[in-house]
């Protein structure tokens, strides 16, 4: 049986209110909220996710979406809990004011998408996908679509979903064939084919609203060509009431490696009426804030499933008697043994690290939307492929090792280790490839302006080097050094990167393990400031000998990979 989850309340108070040298969470709301309101939301969460939601997480995987009748239907408890979900209030608090919604700020939202991940990831992407859709229209819809769409995806009343992917057109966006074509009374007729779409079909909320990217009659070619739509599964009368079903089909539910209580649907569009969301040819721009907002999102995924792993792990360990363990007399629990032991302290620091970074990054967003800082807007830019690539491919490696710490037990089904990694296995897949994020983040993002964002990062990370010295003691001393030469292999990769701008499939080959680099080199930091912060504490206290170890084991086992890394960085296209 899977262990009771826990939502890591501690860990965000101490990122809210300590780790980036003041309240994060009172900059944000202009003191109208603090680092202790933002705590007090994280452990209200906990609790109802480990109540509402993490119940049904194995139920969901066992029984999956099916299609019944051309209709989804999801596993019992689905439908309930997301009325829960919506009646607790979290969907609207989450929302941005602009939109209608009560606009927490990204810190806490980062700590409420791991929750919901770490509680059920499945039941999460219905919000993770609605979410997204809000901030689209929010950015690019007309009042009417507002008034009628976009009030009732806030509200929670209404779920979104987002239509991309086709199947001759996957990455390639510009290779999307489904058409629109105006009707002459401002709507359109949508047809073709749509797939791998998240909770396109399901039985928990009255309607659906899809956003769909298609090509106008007489478009040209590629992504240029392309306009997004909003195409709902019910019809809206003038009066706000539901009218006929549209003429959007589910085909199909496909049958995945995980997340199974989340259907993944193929949509049929045969003259679906659509609306227009923005301008004729400006689809791609209007959907990239959606992508975007899903691919933060990710991060906050990787570290909830991580996180999940790594308390089945730890509880697992902790009872778990085999062998003779080395040092200890009589019986010990296997999280004595030294390689439990080593395999247990990398997960948590490296879901710290994830978490601290999710933080950080959506901190960013909300300073440069405050301030209309480029340079702030930039770095949080800079930082989004890195979280999601770097998040999410380690969690994959993550939920792997809770198995192994598991041992044969965990390759069973029945004690819901397999399904951590299961459902982790297709983070680093959807919502762009690691390799798609990290073109973006080379070509966009470090080759285009000569590296000058990542070198203000290093200056950042330099800067926190300087304050570890200062603040003494033996762990903040090893970690100064060890980052310190960290990013010192950072810049050399990054200048051996830009000297391939004339070679760019050099360029593109070592893309993946440049964008890791920086995620570990970036996961270094976050524990760095950790020790800074305790350093400043005038009384030890609970949980700070947990953060140095923390901080050192990543340190000395991960921190290293920055340096294999930049050697891979350095050549290019060996083969």
């Amino acid at each position: 049986m899977a262990a009771e989850y826990q939502a890591p309340t501690a860990d965000y108070a101490f990122l809210f209110g300590e780790a980036f040298g003041l309240d994060i969470v009172a900059r944000a709301t202009g003191g109208e909220l603090t680092a202790a309101d933002g705590a007090d939301v994280i452990a209200g969460a906990g609790e109802f996710a480990a109540s509402v939601l993490a119940p049904l997480q194995s139920i969901g995987d066992r029984e999956g979406a099916r299609l019944v009748d051309g209709q989804v239907r999801l596993p019992a408890g689905f439908a309930e809990a997301y009325a829960a979900f919506v009646d607790a209030g979290w969907i609207s608090a989450e929302a941005p004011t602009s939109a209608g919604g009560d606009g927490l700020p990204g810190a806490i939202r980062a700590g409420l998408g791991e929750i919901w991940n770490a509680s059920n990831a499945a039941f999460a992407l219905c919000w993770l996908l609605t979410a997204g859709q809000i901030h689209a229209l929010d950015a690019a819809a007309s009042d009417q679509i507002r008034e009628t769409y976009l009030t009732k995806l806030v509200s929670g009343q209404w779920t979104g979903t987002m239509n991309l992917t086709e199947p001759g057109a996957g990455t390639d966006l510009g290779a999307i064939r489904t058409i629109a074509t105006p009707r002459g009374d401002g709507t359109y007729a949508i047809r073709g084919q749509k797939i791998f779409i998240t909770w396109g079909d399901h039985d928990v909320a009255e309607n659906i609203v899809h956003l769909v990217l298609a090509r106008t009659p007489g478009a040209p070619d590629g992504a240029k060509g392309l306009s997004l739509f909003v195409a709902p599964k019910y019809l809206v009368n003038t009066d706000g009431s539901l009218g006929d079903r549209n003429a959007v089909t589910t085909v199909a539910v496909e049958h995945k490696l995980g997340i199974h209580g989340s259907p993944t649907c193929v949509l049929s569009y045969e003259d679906a009426i659509g609306y227009l969301v923005g301008e004729v040819g400006g689809g791609l721009a209007g959907m990239f804030v959606m992508m975007n907002s899903a691919r933060i999102a990710m991060g906050f995924q990787a570290t909830g499933i991580a996180d999940r792993a790594l308390q089945q792990a730890t509880a697992y360990a902790a009872d778990r008697v085999q062998g003779r363990v080395l040092g200890r007399e009589g019986t010990a629990p296997i999280a004595e043994h030294p390689d439990v032991r080593r395999l247990l302290l990398s997960m948590r620091s490296e879901v710290f690290a994830m978490r601290a970074l999710g933080v950080y990054v959506a901190d960013l967003f909300d300073r440069a939307e405050q301030t209309d800082d480029a340079a702030v807007l930039a770095m949080a830019e800079f930082f989004v492929p890195i979280l999601k690539g770097w998040s999410t491919e380690d969690a994959v490696a993550l939920t792997s090792d809770a198995i192994q710490v598991h041992g044969g037990m965990g390759f069973i089904e029945e004690t819901g280790a397999a399904q951590h990694y299961r459902d982790a296995r297709i983070m680093p897949i959807y919502e762009g490839t690691t390799a798609i994020q990290s073109n973006d983040l080379i070509g966009r993002k470090v080759i285009r302006n000569q590296g000058a964002t990542a070198e203000a990062l290093f200056a950042d990370i330099t800067g926190t080097v300087a304050a570890l010295r200062a603040a003494g003691g033996d762990v903040a001393a090893r970690t100064a050094a060890r980052l310190e030469r960290a990013v010192d292999a950072a810049r050399r990769a990054t200048a051996d990167l830009i000297g391939f701008a004339d070679a760019p499939r050099d360029a593109h080959a070592v893309s993946v393990p440049y964008l890791m680099l920086l995620g570990v080199l970036a996961g270094g930091w976050m524990h760095a400031l950790a020790v800074v912060a305790v350093a400043a504490h005038a009384a030890p206290e609970e949980a700070d000998a947990q953060r140095l170890t923390a901080a050192d084991f990543y340190g000395a086992h991960h921190l290293p990979r920055v340096h294999a890394l930049a050697e891979t960085v350095a050549s290019g296209e060996t083969v």
